[in-house]
């Protein structure tokens, strides 16, 4: 394998803009395998270069997602549960209200990244 066996963007064509977003166009990107392989991916983007970075991190998502499917969310959500009770220490935590409030807001803000990230992706489509 050489350095030269990657993934690559062979042709990007303008198909037209997007119905629901001002400024975002649709593209059509035709991507080569490393097995040789060609396929077309539609993406939105500002410019060809944003669709392009777009249907990258769309891609990235897809991979990590795989691999958030193990069993990786729960020992998330068990980290964002206990953090607190590992900072202070059990006998820290008896009576004080600020560990659930820390847990809580732990899981809320996982929550809004992972919201986030999701519209960043996907806006245009």
């Amino acid at each position: 394998m050489s350095k030269y066996d990657k993934r690559r963007a062979l042709f990007c064509k303008l198909i037209k803009k997007s119905d629901t977003h001002d400024g975002y166009y649709k593209y059509l990107v035709t991507v080569g395998e490393k097995d040789g392989s060609i396929h077309n991916q539609p993406v939105y983007g500002r410019d060809m270069q944003d669709a392009i970075s777009r249907l990258i991190k769309k891609e990235l998502t897809v991979k990590i997602e795989k691999k958030l499917e193990t069993g990786w969310i729960f020992f998330a959500w068990l980290l964002a549960m206990s953090w607190p009770a590992l900072i202070f220490g059990i006998n820290g935590i008896e009576g004080n209200i600020w560990w659930i409030t820390l847990s809580l807001s732990s899981i809320l803000v996982m929550t809004i990244v992972a919201v986030w990230w999701y519209n960043h992706v996907n806006k245009g489509e």
